[in-house]
């Protein structure tokens, strides 16, 4: 095992990931994030403990934490109650950007966890709707997609559950106006919309990923910059936190394997 300058162990793909989802709200301010996974919650977690200290954070439930306790613990504060019918609410005002996951991704940001194959008979029951449409039109909407593959990232989705670009704008200003989806991060790389045309764009490699892989994982043309820069690493305040206060028992490296 590599390690640091300082003699820790050197930063895991799966801590990558965790960097590249608290990245997703630097700067957010005092609004509520709700990552879905283990590592996007590691990741929110981390980005209150360093540069987002005015994120609120929930314990999965109907409680606002007043702290931040490891990934699976309760929290030891609490700072109010957030049930369910409250929860909707604040969706709708756009104060709170969630990290979804997804089973198909396409290329404009349509999401799909309802299910595979024919909506009239489908070969496999997913999830469902859920409230994907409400999250994507009202609040940010980034994605976790913890194994990258051309089964998720595909040319269209077989049900549209979370709204991508192409068919907010055919819906109009309604639709558009509080559309957004900052990130999309697998254990691959970063993710983003920034073109023209609103498709999506290879941001970042995670350490170690080739371009060539990442665009073999992904079954439509990728927009690829000429250059291509590393995700960031971790510091060593980071790695401490990720490794000794928020995941002390490495769930991290179970969905992301070395």
């Amino acid at each position: 095992m590599s390690v640091t300058d300082t003699g820790l162990p050197a930063a895991t793909r799966a801590e990558y990931c965790v960097v590249a989802c608290a990245e997703a709200w630097r700067g957010a301010g005092e609004i509520l994030a709700s990552p879905m996974g283990t590592v996007p919650a590691i990741g929110a977690r981390l980005a209150k403990l360093t540069f987002s200290p005015d994120l609120l954070l929930t314990d999965g439930e109907a409680l606002l934490m007043a702290d931040v306790p490891a990934v699976g613990q309760r929290p030891g504060a609490v700072e109010g109650w957030l049930p369910f019918r409250q929860h909707l609410a604040l969706t709708a005002t756009g104060r709170r950007h969630v990290m979804m996951g997804a089973s198909q991704l396409d290329r404009y940001g349509n999401q799909n966890i309802s299910c595979i194959g024919d909506w009239a008979r489908p070969t496999r029951q997913l999830l469902g709707v859920r409230g994907a449409p409400v999250n994507t039109l009202n609040n940010p909407t980034s994605y976790w997609v913890p194994k990258h593959s051309a089964r998720v990232f595909v040319e269209r989705v077989d049900m549209v559950s979370g709204v991508g670009y192409d068919r907010a704008a055919a819906a109009g200003p309604a639709a558009t106006r509080y559309h957004r989806i900052p990130e999309v991060i697998t254990n691959l790389g970063a993710f983003d919309f920034e073109t023209p045309d609103r498709t999506m764009r290879l941001r970042s490699l995670h350490p170690g990923v080739t371009v060539e892989q990442v665009t073999e994982a992904t079954g439509f043309a990728l927009t690829v910059p000429d250059e291509v820069p590393f995700t960031r690493e971790p510091t060593e305040a980071e790695l401490r936190l990720i490794r000794e206060v928020v995941d002390p028992k490495g769930l991290r490296e179970r969905e992301v394997p070395a």
